[in-house]
């Protein structure tokens, strides 16, 4: 079962029902309950014995590090932190250091979502420790808090102090909300199967075999690539958000339309957001942030990003791609005097739409750049792919039908070329904060059925499907 699977919505539905059925004030016993429910479904039971007792370290060390002063808090929240990462720090080693000394590493058990929930319990008790949020005390609350099924897979990170109210409070039925929801989830649905699971066929068939594709198709791989990221990472979590808002818990954006940002600092500003302000505040500030210096903040910057590709994954390629994030903004921080220069003899304005443009699809070929390494088996390949781009360049490739031996027909082409653009439609409305939901609401019945029948119909009739449902899907479900 996951986000994309029948058998998920059903669950929903029932939730629904019981949840606003029980009386308001245990009305978070159902939203447990159905955690539970899907955490069984989707691990096994040693697996959810992980979960547990994760759930159940960090809620004792909550009580103690909020009880504890002085000497005693440190050690009480250093031990939680180390306990919370734990499983992570050695799921990593184990992919990246004992598979090369023994032969398929050690027999570990990984939960699903354990690089989301790792981070979460150390938020939390970082935040009791400085005093932001008192802990819970009602241990099963605090398992709901851990284990919150619609973002447990791929996040987003939730803080305690944003997620506790709608979470414990008891929400009461609201149509409007509710209906929302649901045209947040099929705005998921479009984003996976128009855009992300057709761009994957493309991607994948070149990636596995690179060496036989000309420069142009590997770029062309790259650009789908960042496309098909973006769309799955976003599907999933507008899904997530669309569910949660079912039982009237607010889950907060996880993207701000990040291939429109004008820098790579901006992009950062702009993707994942939760991870990137869990970095932010849990990891650059706490090493100085850029209060001690320039050359400083460089290293701060060179360290959080380094912890981002060990997040991501056990592969040199993983801490290769945050390392050149890394370098990518100290590099553009020490040229930022360069490009205004060369901006004054253009005699541009820094607001002119050539400019902005301009910015923009540069910004997007370095972190397009950055996905080849992301995605590749390995950082030789990688590399070998990028080398690619620029030396067995083949315009032919641009003209000739190449593009339609690899795995998508013209159809399937017509079909994503219009899903992309209603998804750039949609972002620079947005951008723009035109909210489309509220304009669809605005309409009259019929208009809105009309707009709710054919996008329903679009994705039965061209979305694609046969990957088979399970979580590893989301590409995000793998970190």
């Amino acid at each position: 079962m996951n986000y994309i699977s029948p058998w998920y919505y059903l669950l929903l539905l029932g939730l629904m029902v019981l949840y606003y059925i029980f009386p308001r004030k245990i009305r978070w016993s159902v939203l447990l309950a159905g955690s539970l429910a899907f955490l069984y479904l989707v691990c096994s039971k040693k697996q959810c014995l992980v979960v547990g007792l994760a759930a159940a370290a960090a809620y004792c060390f909550g009580i103690l590090i909020e009880k504890a002063e002085g000497e005693r808090k440190k050690l009480f929240l250093t031990l939680g932190i180390l306990v919370s990462a734990g499983p992570l720090f050695l799921s990593w080693c184990n992919s990246l250091i004992l598979t090369r000394i023994l032969e398929g590493g050690l027999p570990l058990i990984i939960p699903v979502g354990l690089s989301f929930y790792s981070l979460q319990l150390i938020a939390y008790l970082t935040d009791v420790g400085r005093g932001k949020i008192q802990s819970q005390k009602n241990p099963f609350k605090f398992l709901l808090f851990v284990t919150f099924f619609p973002q447990i897979v791929q996040g987003p990170i939730p803080r305690y102090d944003v997620l506790e109210q709608s979470l414990y409070r008891g929400n009461r039925f609201d149509f409007d909300k509710i209906f929302r929801s649901i045209l947040l989830i099929m705005w998921g649905f479009f984003l996976k199967m128009m855009i992300a699971d057709k761009a994957a066929v493309y991607v994948n068939t070149v990636f596995s075999d690179y060496k036989a594709y000309s420069g142009f198709l590997i770029l062309l791989a790259g650009i789908l690539y960042s496309l098909q990221l973006y769309t799955d990472f976003q599907a999933c979590t507008t899904l997530s958000r669309g569910a949660a808002g079912l039982f009237g818990v607010t889950l907060g954006e996880n993207f701000d339309h990040p291939y429109f940002a004008l820098s790579i600092q901006d992009f950062w500003r702009r993707w994942h957001i939760s991870l990137s302000t869990w970095l932010k505040d849990y990891v650059y500030i706490p090493l100085g942030g850029s209060r001690k210096g320039k050359v400083r903040r460089y290293i701060n910057l060179v360290l959080t990003f380094l912890v981002s590709g060990i997040w991501h994954g056990a592969g040199l390629q993983f801490i290769f791609w945050g390392l050149l994030h890394a370098f990518y903004q100290i590099f553009g921080g020490l040229t930022r005097g360069i490009r205004d220069s060369f901006l004054a003899l253009l005699g541009m304005e820094k607001d002119s739409l050539a400019w902005v443009c301009l910015r923009r699809a540069g910004t997007f070929f370095w972190v397009m750049l950055a996905w080849i390494i992301f995605r590749a088996d390995s950082l030789r390949t990688g590399l070998g792919m990028i080398a690619s781009i620029f030396t067995r360049w083949n315009g032919g490739d641009m003209v000739n039908d190449a593009v339609f031996a690899c795995g998508l027909d013209i159809k399937d082409w017509n079909a994503l070329a219009l899903s992309l653009a209603v998804l750039a439609c949609a972002s620079f409305l947005q951008e723009k904060k035109i909210c489309i939901r509220d304009w669809i609401i605005s309409q009259h019945l019929l208009v809105r059925w009309t707009i709710y029948l054919t996008c329903i119909l679009t994705i039965w009739i061209f979305g694609t499907y046969g990957f088979g449902f399970n979580a590893q899907d989301f590409i995000y479900g793998g970190f």
